[in-house]
């Protein structure tokens, strides 16, 4: 069974845009748990994904990619 890993480091992106994990979560952009998911590499929900989508300009495959 495959599963969907990340392409880019998220929160590595983020902070470049000027959106540090501070910032992510006093502007209620993301939440923490959100955030720790995607320290461990673990999935984010589809919300999320949508707001860091919007954030940093890009498509969902520029994130994310499915792998067998």
């Amino acid at each position: 069974m495959g599963k969907m890993t990340y392409k880019i480091d998220v929160l590595n992106m983020l902070k470049k845009e000027g959106y540090t994990q501070t910032t992510l979560r006093k502007e209620k952009l993301i939440g923490q748990d959100a955030i720790q998911k995607m320290r461990k590499g673990e999935m984010i929900g589809i919300n999320v994904l949508t707001t860091v989508c919007e954030l940093l300009d890009m498509q969902p495959g520029d994130i994310i990619e499915y792998r067998k």
